[in-house]
């Protein structure tokens, strides 16, 4: 069966929730080092980094979490065109051109009134342009073309850095956002690039625990009872339980401060506080304040790092009875969960989700079936 164009079940103009991964052509490096030549090509993993902070503080969409590998990156994106629809029409101009900047006499130039009201004035360019702002396949063009124009550069080279086109997932529920977030986020442990939650470098769990920890450092600092949560090293180091916080803290995910993820997606959802609606930023690191997971950070933090422990493990254990709660209410059966964690890129191919939420996608799309073994993990 001929693959499905993206156009057929990626829609811009609708919200949703894809699981892309880009990967380099033949022996291309896109990070680490070439065991061949020798030659390291870690400080590119930093220019893919800055990429995703400035694309996130320009289009109407969310990055949930990523990670950057050798020769390969995986991102997780929530297209969002209410947030775009609630823009201006000079603001779309603005950062369209700050995205691509015009060029005068051959080199690129800062955009200036007379730049924005040829876009503003011209109807449907505009209409156009809103589409884009909020299409994931343009976040990974304007991805692709910056970090492959660096590298070409860089190794004084032309030709193709990228395969033909990047892979797409539509995750369908929550079960199959917290999965797939989950299963980004341990990349660099299951390739043995790093140990520990904490040397997982270049990915959306890491730039979480930092600023986490960053936040209980400066509480353990006023506080007359310190806390041993990072103490031990042979401990989770946000083991809810261990560290007293019980599920309970006063960090603040939606705050646009913070260093390291401030212009990720906050993690959590909360039906209780959280505005209805958009909720569009209006600090300009990233394009709205809603979360994607209804579980506190502190536990996915922690389940990020037992189910870390275990793929590293020869003897794998059964899962805490405090993170047990929050599989099965998403319908995840526990002991299939390090199936999911480890073989997720491998269980669903072009969408992601329950039984039920699968045979809704492709009665969608017209289809009589999806693709699919790992939708048994789920209830």
């Amino acid at each position: 069966m001929a693959r499905m164009a993206r156009c057929q079940y990626i829609d811009p103009h609708a919200t949703q929730i894809i699981h892309v991964t880009s990967r380099c052509v033949r022996r291309a490096f896109l990070c680490g080092k070439d065991r061949y030549s020798g030659k390291s090509f870690e400080h590119r993993r930093v220019w893919i980094r800055e990429r995703f902070e400035f694309l996130a503080s320009v289009f109407a969409i969310d990055c949930l979490t990523f990670a950057v590998l050798s020769n390969h990156l995986h991102l997780v994106l929530r297209s969002r065109p209410d947030i775009v629809q609630g823009w201006s029409d000079r603001e779309v101009a603005e950062r369209w051109l700050r995205l691509c900047p015009p060029r005068r006499n051959g080199t690129v130039a800062d955009f200036q009134d007379s730049d924005v009201s040829m876009i503003t004035e011209d109807p449907q360019q505009l209409a156009e342009l809103r589409v884009r702002l909020s299409d994931i396949s343009w976040w990974m063009r304007m991805t692709a073309q910056k970090i492959a124009h660096q590298a070409n550069q860089e190794d004084d080279c032309t030709g193709r850095f990228w395969e033909g086109r990047f892979k797409a997932q539509v995750l369908l529920d929550e079960a199959a956002i917290l999965a797939c977030a989950m299963y980004v986020d341990l990349n660099p442990i299951r390739a043995a690039m790093a140990q520990s939650l904490g040397e997982s470098e270049f990915t959306g769990a890491k730039a979480r625990f930092d600023d986490f920890q960053d936040s209980e450092s400066i509480k353990k600092k006023s506080a007359t009872e310190s806390s041993s949560s990072f103490s031990d090293e042979e401990s989770s180091p946000v083991d809810a339980t261990n560290s007293g916080l019980g599920g309970q803290t006063s960090y603040c995910e939606r705050s646009e401060g913070r260093k390291q993820s401030g212009w990720l997606s906050p993690l959590e959802i909360k039906e209780s506080s959280d505005p209805i609606g958009a909720d569009p930023s209006r600090c300009g690191r990233r394009a709205s304040l809603k979360g994607f997971l209804s579980m506190p950070l502190e536990r996915y933090l922690a389940l990020v790092d037992w189910t870390g422990r275990q793929l590293r493990s020869d003897k794998r254990g059964a899962i805490p009875a405090e993170l047990a709660p929050l599989l099965t209410q998403l319908g995840i059966a526990p002991d299939r969960w390090l199936d999911l964690a480890l073989r997720f890129g491998k269980l669903f191919k072009r969408a992601a989700g329950s039984s039920i939420s699968l045979t809704t996608e492709a009665n969608q799309c017209n289809q009589n079936w999806l693709q699919a073994p790992g939708a048994s993990c789920f209830g």
